[in-house]
């Protein structure tokens, strides 16, 4: 059989095919909100079943959940942590600040919850606020289903997540006892607090270095935002023992921040721990290869123990 003309190959590449304009298919529902994966032992459980307050949208992105990662069967220790990760409220670092150390504790025993709170320009303030005191209400009312004590509840926080940390132990709502909503019946104090390299000042008029009110336009209420969502201007003897580090040479959020909430604790005589090192870029999550910085973990883990919360709470009962 001859071959086919190369002329024919340039038609077929050349001539043009009329396609009908398809219409854009709608975007389906979040299916991150459900997601399940026994063999790796992680959930997604959503804030609010329903529509989340001042929600504007549904989106992945409007809807809070909380990621459950449990720790090896046998090895609970009665403790949770919820993990606020960073990302200037404009996104979430949830690998380097959410997942790597969600492991880290359930590595330790703990009940690892890593929260996606809504942000952006979309969500401002008090947005992120909310979302995170749920999820401590909710972590608190799912005590007897994950087996661990509703009063041994830690948040840990990184840069903009320290901030919103820092906030949820200073700003925490009570509880109301007769709410319909259950969850809401609850406290959303968390009962220890833990803060990496938190950008405890990012609300601040000062465009010197990194500040919210720029990043997400609103400068002209700056003053009073500062006023109203600064964690150091909020502390008192109610605010939790709190767990603090950061470097001298962090070039995105000055090391005074962390400071001043530490300054704040001592005033108010809260017990108060607080590491400072040399040198490390801010980002740094648990560790960049430094020898001095990689061993902020190891602190954090001696204080956990001093807390007591790496020794098994008696109270608990799990059956495998």
């Amino acid at each position: 059989m001859r071959p086919l003309p190369i002329v024919f190959f340039s038609l077929l590449v050349l001539t043009p095919i009329a396609v009908a304009a398809q219409p854009a298919a709608a975007p389906g529902p979040c299916t991150e909100t459900a997601l399940s994966d026994p063999y790796l032992g992680i959930t997604t459980i959503r804030l609010w079943q329903g529509d989340a307050p001042q929600a504007n949208g549904t989106g992945c992105e409007d809807i809070p959940t909380l990621s459950v990662l449990r720790p090896q069967p046998g090895h609970e220790n009665g403790s949770a942590v919820i993990v606020f990760p960073g990302g200037a409220y404009m996104g979430l670092a949830a690998i380097l600040e959410g997942r790597e150390v969600a492991d880290w504790f359930t590595a330790h025993g703990f009940t690892a919850f890593v929260l996606r709170y809504r942000l952006g320009k979309k969500y401002l303030m008090p947005v992120p606020l909310i979302d995170a005191r749920r999820a401590v209400q909710l972590v608190r009312t799912r005590a007897r289903d994950y087996h661990y004590s509703p009063d041994r509840i830690a948040v840990i926080g990184f840069s903009a997540g320290g901030h919103l940390a820092g906030l949820s132990g200073t700003q925490f709502v009570p509880g109301k006892p007769d709410a319909d909503d259950t969850i809401d019946r609850v406290s959303s104090r968390p009962d220890y607090l833990i803060l990496g390299y938190p950008w405890i000042g990012g609300i601040s008029p000062d465009t010197s270095h990194l500040t919210y009110c720029k990043l997400v336009d609103v400068m002209d209420r700056c003053e009073e935002l500062q006023k109203t969502y600064s964690p150091n201007l909020f502390v008192t003897k109610e605010t939790p023992p709190t767990f603090i580090y950061h470097t001298t040479d962090d070039a995105t959020v000055p090391v005074e921040q962390a400071l001043s909430f530490y300054n704040a604790l001592l005033k108010a005589g809260v017990s108060g721990e607080i590491h400072i090192f040399a040198h490390g870029r801010h980002g740094s999550g648990l560790g960049t290869g430094d020898p001095s910085l990689d061993q902020w973990p190891v602190l954090l883990e001696n204080w956990l123990r001093a807390q007591g919360l790496l020794t098994v709470d008696p109270a608990i009962k799990v059956v495998h």
